[in-house]
């Protein structure tokens, strides 16, 4: 396992995982280059740490300050080794009920916030010859589930764009991991990550069902994420995609294997849609 000190740029460093990741990293003698919307919301840690934390403003909303943040970042360290996105928040609404603009805010953030960050880094760590870029999915990033089925996009375009990622620049020596959480007890349902659409009394009972099976949902400790995470961005071929939480693979394995059902169920006629081959002069 490769084990130096690391410097590492977060986004969403302010609380949750973000927060959490951060602190293990400065912990153990890593340097962090945290990122919050309000600066205040991540002074704390440079009290705690010093020179070890350079606190800095970002919405990844903004491409201008995107990428004037990383490259401070990096001219103030001198490199960076770990990039992680994790700056994101979900839209709670059934397709009916979402308004467009709501689902292209959600999008900004989630997925071009995601895509800036990792343009913005890319020239530097093609520079280096090294670096990690780690993207915070979810277990809906695997499945989808009603009432967030934006939010759940937003994720799934994520999974996409770095299963790309990781083929386009594994020849400069850059690693790309997905970090695939399951439900954990963060604030991630707050006001502050959430936002929820209008409601329409015809998905009142839906909407019942849903909010009960989470309210008594099992909840992992987010505390408990940081040695994985540290596991990850130390090891030597880290893998694409790693489930956080034990009720990741388990929900992973059934719905793959309803896919497969499904898909073989219909091979036949799949096949047949192929046609004759066509030979192309």
């Amino acid at each position: 396992m490769e084990n130096k000190n690391k410097v590492w740029f977060i986004t969403g460093a302010s609380r949750g995982f973000g927060r959490i990741w951060a602190e293990a990293a400065l912990s153990r003698g890593d340097k962090v280059a945290a990122t919050a919307r309000t600066p205040e919301s991540i002074s704390e840690l440079k009290e705690r740490f010093g020179d070890a934390v350079l606190p800095l403003a970002l919405d990844v909303t903004d491409p201008r300050q995107v990428e004037k943040v990383v490259r401070q970042a990096h001219a103030h360290f001198g490199r960076l080794d770990v990039v992680l996105n994790n700056a994101g928040y979900t839209l709670v609404g059934t397709t009916e009920e979402a308004d467009e603009s709501d689902v292209r805010d959600l999008f900004d953030a989630n997925y071009f916030g995601t895509l800036r960050v990792i343009q913005a880094a890319l020239p530097l760590l093609r520079m280096q010859g090294n670096g990690h870029i780690l993207g915070v999915s979810s277990a809906m990033g695997i499945v989808a589930a009603p009432l967030i089925g934006f939010y759940c996009a937003s994720k799934w375009a994520v999974e996409a764009l770095h299963d790309s990622l990781a083929q386009e620049v594994n020849g400069f020596g850059i690693k790309v991991t997905l970090i695939e959480p399951g439900a954990f007890a963060t604030d991630f349902g707050s006001p502050l990550s959430m936002k929820t659409s209008p409601g329409m009394e015809v998905y009142a009972d839906l909407r019942n069902q849903v909010f009960g099976r989470l309210s008594t949902a099992e909840r992992g400790d987010p505390q408990a994420t940081a040695n994985a995470i540290l596991h990850i961005v130390d090891a030597e071929e880290p893998p694409l995609r790693f489930a956080v939480g034990a009720g990741v693979l388990p929900l992973a394995r059934e719905a793959y294997a309803n896919r497969l059902t499904a898909w073989e169920a219909w091979e036949s006629v799949t096949n047949a849609a192929q046609g004759k081959p066509i030979n192309k002069r």
